[in-house]
């Protein structure tokens, strides 16, 4: 995948934007990968967006740093329990450590603020070297100590 040119880091400025994924966006949305070694951690696009197709909670954005896209990313809604999970969050291969998975998730936190009874947002990871926990943690996610499907549970007061 070629990178040339690549948006500026956030800290230069690149304006991070959440939006819809469309029929004529989807397929470059899907092209978008992990590097290897992360491939354990997170789903490619693909299997997201087929995983929400049959799950009428699932709301999905893609993740664009200056008009590029750059990753994705899924919640699941519950608006009646009310339950807010993020689902997925990845930032692909070459566009890591420019600000983009914290700045697309402080987008994400706005949005969930605007729903009925949201006090939370939960999120869970494979507890690994090499995985998401430190990223988590430095946002201030904490365990719950709850562990589901493998992974470990942990929520940011909203």
């Amino acid at each position: 995948m070629s990178l040339d040119p690549a948006p500026r880091s956030v800290a230069d400025g690149a304006i991070v934007e959440l939006r819809e994924v469309t029929k004529d966006t989807v397929r470059a949305i899907c092209r978008l990968e992990t590097g290897e070694a992360q491939r354990a951690f997170v789903a490619p696009n693909a299997i997201s967006f087929a995983e929400a197709l049959f799950e009428p909670k699932a709301w999905y954005r893609a993740i664009y740093a200056d008009g590029a896209p750059v990753g994705f990313a899924m919640l699941y809604l519950d608006l009646e329990e009310p339950r807010y999970y993020l689902w997925r969050l990845m930032i692909a291969d070459g566009f890591q450590r420019r600000g983009y998975g914290r700045a697309a998730l402080g987008l994400i936190l706005e949005h969930v603020r605007t729903l009925p009874g949201a006090t939370e947002l939960l999120v869970s990871w494979v507890p690994a070297d090499g995985g998401p926990a430190p990223f988590y943690a430095g946002l201030g996610f904490v365990p719950t100590g709850e562990i589901d499907d493998g992974e470990v549970v942990a929520r940011l007061a909203l």
